[in-house]
C-alpha cells in the first residue's frame, strides 16, 4: 500500500477537516451557553484560520480545480458571515 501521510497535500487536507470539527464543536457550545459571545469570538477565529489553510491547500494543488477552491472559500465566507451575524445579535443584548 503506497504511503501518503508524509505528502503536505495530505497534511494540509487534514487541517482542513480539523478546523471545520472544532468550528462545528464551537458551535454547538456556544449555543448551549448563557453568554455565547466568548465563544464566538472563538468561531472567528478558527473560521479565519480555516480560510488560511483553505489557501494553502490551493498553493499545494490539493483542491481539483480553480472552481473547486472558489467554491470552498464561497462556503467558508459565507460561515463567517452567519457566525457575524450571530455574534452581533448576541453582542447587543
Amino acid at each position: 500500500m503506497a504511503q501518503y501521510e508524509h505528502l503536505p497535500i495530505y497534511r494540509k487536507a487534514f487541517d482542513l477537516r480539523n478546523i471545520s470539527r472544532k468550528i462545528v464543536r464551537l458551535i454547538i457550545r456556544a449555543n448551549s451557553e448563557r453568554d455565547k459571545v466568548p465563544t464566538l469570538e472563538e468561531v472567528r477565529v478558527e473560521i479565519e484560520e480555516l480560510k488560511v489553510t483553505a489557501r494553502i491547500c490551493k498553493e499545494v494543488k490539493a483542491f481539483k480545480n480553480f472552481n473547486s477552491f472558489k467554491h470552498m472559500m464561497g462556503e467558508i465566507i459565507s460561515l463567517g458571515k452567519q457566525c457575524e451575524g450571530w455574534f452581533r445579535s448576541m453582542r447587543g443584548r
